[in-house]
């Protein structure tokens, strides 16, 4: 970690072939809630420029509840989530017809996207969203998405757009995930704290040790740093290498000058299904398990049995996600649970054997299977 990233570091910036900018409210609208024509003129510049180089680039784009308030006469986003759907409703089409007149001077295509958790968690829905988005770069479009906030509800909701980019570059297996914002980088403290520091680099966890990160970021939108961080660690371990700066700094960082922070991919691509259960999904209770159970499932990457678990906490249904503690209460994986929690406290410490002779098949099946279960 150090406070001046190298210009050979960012050599795997510059040899992206396929990037994922997402660019947050802040960085797109006027001191009156509306957008500010200019800020996104100069964001689709950059965008046209590095299209000009030869890489494919994919746009995640806030602002569309922000471009909706002044048409519905709204002073501030507001907290009600049908006033956020409506806003968003109105604001959508704005924001896409003027980044379509925008990348047309360039002689560019726009392509809205707009997705729900569903898109990218749900087999079918993934596999239409990766084909959609294969297409679209194929006839050298230039997708902006968005969540779908007219239809999305709390429970099914991304929680934040730096969420969804970091997905979004894992389903178009993007070579690089650039974040832009209002501030132009993680800082070691709240920027203009005396001895704040930017750090150029983050190559683990490590790096961010001891930092508070709640404090040295942005407040506006729904994101802020917690997010950003959240987001540039779900890509770096995916394989996909994160910066982060300012919208103001957004050509020199596609360029691969050494500005913003940038996060090492630290990990290899995984599967999507697993991404969502560990960073995009809420549990809805949770199993407890033995000793043995946690180090089988810990230690030997085993699926969960009725017979190491020994009760369970919360309403879920079967397929719902759930956290897995051991005797200590210590959660330590995410799963989607084969039974509801109802019929759970019957079959806990039975041997796979037994269920199957006394309640019959399908009672054998696993409380969370391997490939349904993530590690935390």
């Amino acid at each position: 970690m150090n406070g001046g990233a190298s210009a050979q570091a960012r050599t795997p910036v510059r040899a992206a072939r396929r990037i994922v900018v997402k660019v947050g409210s802040s960085s797109l609208t006027a001191a009156d809630g509306g957008l500010d024509p200019a800020q996104l003129s100069g964001l689709v510049d950059v965008l046209a420029a590095a299209r000009g180089r030869g890489a494919e680039v994919v746009l995640v784009s806030s602002g569309a509840i922000a471009a909706g308030l002044s048409p519905l006469g709204l002073r501030g986003r507001p907290k009600a989530l049908a006033l956020q759907q409506a806003a968003a409703s109105v604001g959508q089409g704005l924001l896409v017809h003027r980044y379509t007149e925008e990348l047309r001077r360039h002689g560019l295509t726009a392509g809205q996207v707009l997705l729900t958790l569903d898109d990218v968690t749900r087999r079918a829905h993934y596999r239409n969203a990766h084909q959609t988005f294969a297409k679209l770069l194929d006839l050298g479009v230039l997708p902006i998405v968005n969540e779908n906030d007219t239809v999305a509800t709390s429970e099914i909701r991304f929680g934040d757009n730096d969420r969804l980019a970091a997905l979004v570059a894992h389903l178009v297996q993007a070579d690089l995930l650039v974040l832009l914002s209002d501030v132009d980088g993680l800082y070691t403290a709240k920027p203009g704290t005396p001895g704040a520091r930017l750090l150029g680099e983050v190559r683990s966890a490590a790096d961010l040790s001891g930092l508070d990160i709640g404090s040295v970021g942005s407040a506006v939108g729904t994101g802020g740093m917690v997010t950003k961080v959240e987001a540039a660690r779900i890509a770096v371990e995916a394989g996909i290498p994160v910066v982060l700066t300012s919208s103001g700094n957004a050509g020199r960082a596609l360029a691969g000058d050494p500005v913003g922070t940038l996060f090492h991919a630290t990990g290899r691509r995984r599967s999507t299904r697993l991404l969502w259960l560990e960073h995009a999904t809420e549990a809805l209770g949770t199993v407890l398990v033995d000793a043995g159970a946690v180090r089988a499932v810990v230690d030997r990457g085993a699926s969960l049995l009725a017979a190491g678990v020994t009760g369970c906490t919360g309403a879920f249904h079967a397929g719902d996600p759930v956290d897995i503690a051991g005797p200590d209460g210590v959660v330590v994986a995410r799963g989607l649970v084969n039974f509801d929690a109802e019929e759970l406290p019957s079959l806990v410490g039975r041997s796979s054997h037994d269920l199957k002779r006394e309640l019959g098949a399908g009672y054998d099946r696993e409380v969370v299977h391997r490939d349904d279960l993530v590690l935390l």
